[in-house]
């Protein structure tokens, strides 16, 4: 080898390893990001949260109100642990659940978002905005098969109640001690909520970490799949490629993992949306571990219920484990059956090719899906 070309080969590892590492820095602040919105909600809004979800007197309802709050909030683990705590507050389980299936449909909104980040290139942005989308659909036919065979037989309700039973006998069912992303993330947020704090009056400082934490995401997720782009070529193309394509089961299984590790569905299939719209991976490779991201997100809702004590605590994991019993079966259905398996896929794929012909279309898509038609029917069940 010439001296040449070692120096060159220097040079790029010294540049892949600088990539790394503003890589993990971008997925740091997404995470302090995150928790920014988590906490500054809290501190806007506190125990009035509750009232979002009150007047859920039907299911349609209550799952038009999970879906609002969720896409509002940029967070289904938020909208989760506040339906835990209200389930543990006395909310029956019955009435919870069609909030809880709204939550999986309203945290796909960031998906969509992340893939306006493609929409200067029109053949990335409908790669981009399929990806997006593949998750929304699986959702929303997971709701449309599911919320009918709830309210005619209760099937989650009795499934969940049967998971629940065994644990209810243990004196101490908490695992919060699992959450190991908190403690990385609760320092920057206290440093940032304390000068808030003291210059805000009232609650006006929720409502600005807020913003600064949706500001951070987007800057955080600008500046990942760029870099993304530029590390995934070579031999991190192909081991990228061998995690999530391996085969459906492993990446369902690595999805899960993924996302358990970082508590978020949002933030693990966003980071598949540049990688989808630079052409890295295909759509079809991403689909199994967007479901895993489904049913990892659970771990949020588990670790919110299992640490409630109370009256009511036994119903607080019943619901939480209603999060994870909806998924998986959901999962295993529609992914099971090959008919219904290809139903998101044509289905993103067709609104992907209307997104790059006019950006209208995906305009009309956020806002109906999100906000016109949910909210309409919560207000005309008043």
């Amino acid at each position: 080898m010439t001296p040449h070309a070692t120096a060159v080969e220097a040079t790029q590892s010294s540049s892949n390893w600088f990539r790394w590492t503003k890589l993990a820095v971008m997925l740091y602040l997404l995470l302090v990001a995150v928790a920014m919105v988590g906490s500054g909600f809290k501190w806007a809004v506190g125990d009035e949260a509750k009232t979002l979800f009150a007047f859920a007197s039907h299911p349609v309802a209550g799952l038009m109100i999970g879906i609002v709050a969720t896409a509002l909030i940029q967070s289904s683990s938020t909208v989760t642990s506040i339906i835990v705590g209200l389930v543990a507050g006395g909310l029956p389980v019955e009435a919870a659940i069609p909030m809880v299936m709204g939550a999986n449909v309203g945290t796909s909104v960031t998906n969509t978002i992340v893939s306006l980040g493609h929409a200067r290139c029109k053949v990335e942005f409908s790669r981009a905005f399929s990806c997006a989308t593949v998750h929304d659909f699986f959702n929303l036919f997971a709701v449309a098969i599911f919320l009918p065979l709830e309210m005619a037989f209760g099937i989650l309700n009795k499934i969940s109640g049967w998971l629940v039973s065994p644990l209810a006998q243990a004196n101490d069912m908490s695992i919060k001690g699992l959450n190991f992303i908190k403690p990385l993330t609760k320092p920057v947020v206290n440093a940032v909520q304390s000068p808030l704090d003291a210059i805000f009056p009232g609650n006006i400082g929720g409502f600005v970490m807020i913003a600064m934490g949706i500001v951070t995401i987007v800057i955080a997720i600008t500046v990942m799949g760029r870099v993304m782009k530029k590390l995934m070529v070579g031999r991190a193309k192909d081991m990228l490629k061998n995690a999530i394509g391996r085969g459906p089961l492993h990446g369902i299984f690595s999805g899960s993992i993924v996302t358990v590790l970082v508590q978020s569905s949002s933030t693990t299939t966003s980071l598949m949306v540049p990688l989808v719209g630079s052409g890295v991976l295909k759509v079809r490779d991403i689909y199994p571990f967007t479901l895993g991201a489904n049913i990892g997100t659970c771990i949020t809702a588990l670790l919110a219920a299992t640490a409630v004590t109370g009256e009511f605590a036994v119903f607080a994991l019943q619901i939480a484990l209603v999060h994870l019993s909806f998924n998986i079966l959901a999962t295993a259905l529609i992914f099971g059956v090959p008919f219904l398996r290809e139903l998101p896929l044509k289905g993103a794929d067709l609104l992907g090719k209307m997104a790059a012909k006019s950006k209208m279309a995906v305009l009309v898509y956020i806002s109906m899906v999100f906000v016109v038609i949910p909210g309409s029917i919560v207000l005309l069940s008043q």
